[in-house]
């Protein structure tokens, strides 16, 4: 097609370049800018009015002459070179390479626009991408074909997170290339890139496509449509499986909006224009798996919340078209963690669908439920122990304080550089949730509870030798608690209540170290057989030997400290489930034993 030049440039508006008597021109189309002194810049047409072009230079407008300056219409969209060419470069925002190498080819070429997967042939996702971020992997898994965003907020380390992924990911042994797209970088920022994704681009598993904040704003608008271009022509040409990184989405947005007041067009919300939503849902659903091809496309956009404001048109439109998300917190960075994931505010919508046997492990989901909902539970207690401290707080909200902390310190924090593999944070997972009691642990299920309790329960030390100095127990009698005095001289020993042939207790009798003090008393009610059980103090401070279960078979032997290092053994629940007595220590060490739940109310004396 011959290219026909214009020279009638109206104006220049900003970036905008608007020709004047232009025919046969249409939208999104190429054009070629060339200047007065023979330089050669680049365009998009943005809207045509009748004879009127409105056209956005690429390379910005400085130092044109619109009297001096013509416009060549291509007739076609952009198109760029497709092809494994790219991996292990390092190009501008525009494609253009930086890193000293020959310009980019491939076997053909694909218009940057692109299109999203038609939805008949498009393939649920399915099987994970592994980040080697342990937080990331178990609790918001990343599946292949998915977009799951991380939300940010300013002064928090999303870039670092973003390379460290980059770096890092993969499929299980598979095909596997990244594409990284970064908008309005900072010169250092774009240099910690390229030296974090070094490593990789070595490896010819990486392209990288760097737009920074001193380059054209037009530029950066193409920046991430020429890098899903080159991913989808990796994924679905080549059969690889492709993680495409987008950061700074609020930047591309902002330019987005820059462009959109150059060219008069009625602002919406925030001053972004209104088709901000379709915009960015032209860059997102670009991603997928498509039936009966091998590849995968995933899109990561990282995006900063402005004022951590989740509500902000960005991160709003965004968590819309976008499976779930991974919010970075203040408050967890504060405290020196990294990644400072906020557990309660991420989601992976299609974590099952990643998650599991023959996929990552069979106990995933299950742990993954679990500690969310223990984080819950946490978060709560916190709140509440703010209101009326942590010393009124029960046991069990006080074990729920202590595995928060341990989840942040053992499970999410991880080094910069370190590539936690999926086996490993699932067992850190486990180790956290087993600091609570096992009644806490509800979503887990029982028989794989059962197997992790007994397999982390120390060993029984039944077997073990007594320690040097113990006398041992007389032939027939039980082993008594370590530190317990043996009896007096010519105390004759009990019988073993476990034994058979020993005999019954009487159900009238109050006993005391083998000798009767009282018998059981009648209530007014006149009804028998409530056991009052009531141990004697001894003047020699000896140990009131509690007796064994009777009948009941309810536990017999509660002792109670007492100022003369005498115990006194109440019986519990004998017979009747009557309580035998709670003992006060006395000075004199006397205990005095009162038998509770009594038909009349009658109290057992000392």
């Amino acid at each position: 097609m011959t290219e026909v030049e214009y020279t009638a440039v109206r104006e220049l508006r900003g970036p905008l370049v608007l020709v004047d008597g232009v025919a046969g021109v249409g939208w999104d189309e190429f054009a070629l800018i060339r200047l007065a002194d023979g330089e050669l810049r680049h365009g998009l047409v943005l809207e045509v009015d009748r004879d009127l072009a409105v056209v956005q230079a690429l390379e910005g407008t400085a130092g044109m002459d619109p009297r001096r300056t013509r416009v060549a219409f291509t007739g076609a969209p952009l198109r760029v070179p497709v092809g494994p060419g790219w991996l292990g470069r390092t190009c501008n925002g525009r494609g253009e390479p930086v890193d000293g190498g020959p310009p980019v080819f491939g076997p053909r070429t694909a218009e940057v626009a692109g299109a999203p997967i038609n939805p008949v042939r498009r393939e649920p996702p399915a099987e994970p991408v592994l980040t080697g971020i342990g937080a990331v992997d178990v609790l918001t898994t990343l599946v292949r074909g998915q977009k799951l965003p991380v939300f940010s907020s300013a002064g928090l380390p999303h870039l670092d997170l973003a390379v460290q992924i980059a770096a890092q990911a993969s499929c299980a042994g598979e095909p596997f290339s990244v594409v990284f797209a970064g908008m309005g970088l900072t010169h250092a920022e774009a240099l910690a890139v390229r030296e974090g994704l070094g490593e990789r681009a070595a490896a010819g598993e990486l392209a990288l496509f760097l737009n920074t904040a001193d380059d054209p704003v037009i530029e950066r608008l193409l920046t991430p449509r020429i890098a899903l271009t080159v991913a989808e022509y990796l994924a679905f040409g080549e059969g690889r499986h492709v993680l495409v990184v987008m950061g700074d989405m609020t930047a591309y947005a902002e330019a987005l909006r820059e462009v959109s007041a150059s060219r008069g067009e009625i602002p919406a919300r925030r001053a972004y224009p209104g088709y901000l939503y379709s915009d960015f849902a032209s860059l997102y659903e670009r991603c997928g798996r498509i039936r009966g091809r091998p590849g995968s496309v995933t899109v990561l956009p990282v995006l900063t919340m402005p004022a951590g404001d989740i509500t902000h048109p960005v991160p709003d439109l965004t968590g819309y078209i976008t499976e779930g998300q991974i919010v970075l917190s203040p408050a967890v960075h504060a405290q020196g963690v990294f990644p400072p994931v906020d557990p309660l505010s991420s989601l992976s919508r299609l974590l099952r669908s990643g998650a599991g046997a023959g996929r990552t492990r069979a106990d995933h989901p299950a742990v993954a439920a679990q500690l969310i909902a223990a984080l819950a539970r946490a978060r709560q207690v916190r709140e509440l122990a703010d209101l009326i401290g942590q010393s009124a707080l029960s046991a069990t909200d006080r074990r729920h304080l202590d595995m928060e902390d341990a989840f942040l310190r053992d499970f999410v924090a991880q080094r910069s550089d370190e590539n936690r593999p999926l086996t490993e944070a699932l067992e850190r997972a486990w180790q956290v949730l087993l600091r609570l009691p096992a009644g806490q642990l509800s979503m887990l299920p029982a028989d794989l509870l059962h197997q992790r309790l007994h397999a982390e329960a120390p060993p029984s030390d039944a077997t073990a030798p007594p320690p040097e100095g113990t006398v041992p127990p007389p032939a027939g009698t039980g082993t008594p608690p370590q530190g317990t005095a043996p009896p007096p001289a010519g105390t004759a020993p009990r019988p073993d209540a476990t034994d058979p042939a020993a005999p019954a207790d009487p159900p009238g009798d109050a006993v005391a170290g083998g000798t009767a003090t009282g018998s059981a008393r009648t209530g007014a009610d006149g009804a028998e057989g409530k056991d009052a059980r009531l141990g004697a103090g001894r003047s020699g401070g000896a140990e009131a030997e509690p007796p064994a279960d009777g009948p009941g078979g309810a536990e017999a032997g509660r002792r109670a400290d007492r100022s003369d290092g005498a115990e006194a053994g109440p019986r519990e629940h004998r017979w009747g489930g009557a309580d035998a007595g709670r003992r006060a220590g006395r000075s004199d060490g006397s205990g005095t034993g009162s038998g509770a739940d009594r038909p009349g109310g009658a109290e057992a004396g000392p």
